[in-house]
């Protein structure tokens, strides 16, 4: 049997490069993001669904979930890589983005979540995956609100895999300490700076398979990942 993803808050970079490898391994791939056309590329390289949802709206999530069911039936692994960001001087943040912020990046995750193990439970299988950041456990200056939203979503992945490991539902939050390479990204080092000091997409995403083939006898909950340079 096929597996059949779902991807939430998808775009370029790692969730990209996942799906790439979960089609590439004869997955069935729906992805989801708030502006579904962006992913159009993506979308006939693959062979995937573009579905539009925005993760802050209840109502959203649930009618995203539904229309999975109706797409792919069951679902074997759920990946929730969306986030926002507000930054600057703590003084000087306005509340309405930091707000934002954890809507989207934390409140989203646990909706996301929480919908992908409703579908899990009653069967005893599954795989929800988190993206996480180096902000997830450590806060930077004038970066508040993306590390609360990070912080909280963490939480949430430790909570759930804490509950949900025991009734067969491998949950993991990865920690992606480093920048992630893209084309500005790489052509934007300084010289002397090899394209390796950023972690490559296509790499994270092998780490992200391998953690989805692990054992149940020998589960990760969370895994970091960085490129050699990054200090720790």
């Amino acid at each position: 049997m096929s597996t059949n993803a779902l991807i939430v808050g998808a775009g370029e970079g790692i969730s990209a490069a996942f799906a790439r490898a979960l089609a590439k391994d004869g997955a069935r791939v729906v992805l989801a993001a708030r502006d579904a056309n962006k992913l159009a590329g993506l979308v006939q390289e693959i062979g995937a669904v573009a579905l539009p949802c925005d993760v802050s709206k209840p109502g959203d999530v649930a009618s995203l979930f539904s229309r999975v069911d109706a797409q792919l039936g069951t679902l074997d692994v759920v990946l929730f890589n969306a986030s926002a960001r507000a930054r600057g001087p703590l003084v000087d943040l306005v509340p309405d983005d930091v707000a934002n912020a954890l809507t989207v990046g934390a409140f989203g995750g646990f909706l996301v979540g929480q919908e992908a193990a409703r579908r899990m439970l009653p069967r005893g299988s599954g795989a929800i995956f988190f993206t996480g950041a180096s902000a997830s456990i450590k806060g930077y200056p004038q970066s508040a609100p993306f590390a609360m939203a990070k912080f909280a979503l963490r939480g949430l992945a430790q909570s759930m895999a804490r509950e949900l490991a025991p009734k067969g539902i491998h949950v993991a939050h990865f920690v992606i300490d480093g920048g992630v390479a893209s084309r500005d990204r790489v052509a934007g080092l300084p010289a002397g700076i090899p394209a390796d000091a950023l972690l490559d997409p296509e790499a994270i995403a092998q780490s992200y398979m391998s953690v989805l083939k692990q054992p149940r006898s020998a589960w990760t909950w969370e895994l970091e990942l960085r490129p050699y340079v990054e200090k720790f």
